[in-house]
């Protein structure tokens, strides 16, 4: 291996956060696009492809997106239960073939 592709496996190792941090990042990445889609969807809906919609997408989305975060970091836990209530369990994988 080269000195530039260790160098590139580094940077991509320290750029990454800890496999903790998954559920945290997770809802934030989902608050943030659903915010998103649903302030841009209902600017458009209440005042029409203008050319003023992506400042209304923003305002919207500038207070959509923290209250979306709060949320879905609170009915996580409520969510994760009722999924385990209505999928089945992984089975574990055999060797046989």
């Amino acid at each position: 291996m080269s000195s530039y592709q260790s160098d590139i496996q580094k940077m991509r190792r320290w750029y990454k956060l800890h496999p903790r941090t998954a559920p945290v990042v997770f809802a934030f990445f989902m608050a943030g696009i659903m915010a998103f889609l649903m302030c841009a969807t209902i600017a458009c809906v209440n005042g029409g492809i203008t050319a003023d919609l992506p400042r209304r997408t923003w305002e919207a989305y500038v207070v959509a997106m923290p209250v979306a975060f709060i949320c879905v970091m609170l009915v996580r836990p409520v969510v994760v239960r009722l999924v385990a209530l209505v999928v089945h369990p992984a089975q574990p994988q055999s060797d046989k073939a």
